[in-house]
């Protein structure tokens, strides 16, 4: 009877810790107006989840919160197993961009673990940088919307971000992380929009998601192992991108990357990788493209092994990227171009173990052209345009 006893109460025990506490913003003085700082609310919030022994939720109910400055929720030293954030509301960031301009990001997650965001919206307000940029005037570099750093075990769902000054969001040096039906917006002009940026991470999957954008829908910057992308919409933008890669001359390469059942919308690039031309020990090995639907896009397969934009200050350098083993199967649709394939590879670094099969894309009703330069592979399947290889 006794060890029964003590049996129920241990298991009343474990029950009570592994019981989720929750945490209101608006308890903590957080206005839904739009106008009302409500950083610190956030930032108390996420203390007493932090140091809360069982799994933390913060909770925002819906409106508009104003987070006026660059956040910082900071994982060193909690002890809760597991925080998530469910969003109901909108956090807006000050329509000024000299406001968050200068900030690396304007919400950021430093070594956190176990971490969720459910729903919501984030509204960086980028235009006026934007505007800026493009006059010519001299304007700070601007802020990525939410970022994630040395952080592992992320959940970002149903999450939609607006308007960001720079990258909508960016996973640096993360260890498995999912981001699954998040839409991200902004226009086809914006500079440097790039929807989801990935650099040194590894164990990272995108899924079901839809970026418009005016950059890379999706760039893997150097350092990134073990990427599964599938049901992917992109346009406006620029493409998913590996790349750009080499621009360091001691850099860790990309491999192990998987893009399937993606459909590109009236974007500059399809399925693009790109290497700067300079000399570099950078690479990119066991890449996998499959079932990709391409829609009026400019260029829907292209390696640019010689990057360098507008050609200022290029070095003329042949890139030290080696790039290898890439596979591109099921791609069909229309290019905006006639060359719709086009591998200009390095000449110092041949890029090699291409495969083509069963590729069908046509330019004005008719099919379109291939182009390769120092490029070696294997083709197969139905060919529209030919192969180079």
């Amino acid at each position: 009877m006794v060890i029964k006893h003590i049996m129920v109460l241990l298991f009343l025990v474990f029950r009570l810790s592994s019981a989720t506490v929750t945490y209101n913003v608006q308890s903590f003085g957080a206005k839904p107006d739009g106008r009302s700082d409500s950083k610190s609310a956030f930032l108390k919030a996420w203390s007493l989840s932090c140091n809360s022994t069982s799994p933390a939720s913060i909770y925002v109910p819906a409106g508009g919160y104003l987070v006026a400055s660059a956040l910082t929720f900071s994982g060193q030293g909690c002890k809760s197993r597991a925080i998530t954030f469910n969003i109901a509301g909108t956090l807006v960031a000050p329509s000024s961009y000299s406001a968050i301009g200068n900030a690396q990001v304007w919400i950021k997650f430093y070594i956190v673990k176990n971490v969720t965001i459910n729903g919501g919206t984030l509204d960086a307000q980028g235009s006026s940088l934007w505007a800026c940029k493009t006059s010519g005037k001299a304007c700070p570099k601007g802020s990525t919307t939410l970022g994630f750093y040395h952080s592992q075990n992320i959940v970002i769902s149903r999450l939609r971000s607006l308007n960001s000054q720079m990258f909508h969001m960016l996973l640096y040096s993360c260890k498995n992380a999912k981001i699954q039906g998040v839409s991200i917006v902004a226009p086809g002009l914006s500079p440097n929009t790039d929807g989801i940026h990935l650099t040194y991470s590894t164990g990272i999957t995108i899924l079901s998601s839809k970026i418009s954008t005016g950059d890379d829908c999706v760039s893997i910057g150097p350092g990134n192992s073990n990427i599964w992308i599938e049901k992917v919409v992109c346009g406006p933008g620029h493409g998913i991108s590996i790349g750009s890669l080499g621009w360091e001359r001691e850099e860790p390469g990309v491999q192990n990357v998987t893009v399937k059942t993606t459909t590109f919308v009236g974007t500059t690039n399809g399925l693009r990788i790109k290497a700067w031309a300079r000399s570099s020990n950078g690479f990119v090995n066991g890449v996998y493209f499959k079932g990709a639907t391409m829609m009026n896009v400019k260029f829907p397969i292209i390696i640019d092994g010689n990057y360098y934009p507008n050609n200022n200050n290029c070095p003329n350098e042949a890139s030290g990227v080696k790039i290898s083993n890439v596979v591109y199967e099921n791609v069909h649709g229309t290019s905006a171009t006639r060359v719709a394939v086009k591998f200009d590879c390095s000449k110092g670094n041949p890029c090699s173990g291409i495969v083509l099969k069963n590729v069908d894309l046509k330019f004005g009703g008719q099919p379109a052209n291939s182009s390769c330069s120092y490029a070696a592979g294997t083709a197969s399947g139905l060919l529209q345009p030919t192969s180079c290889l």
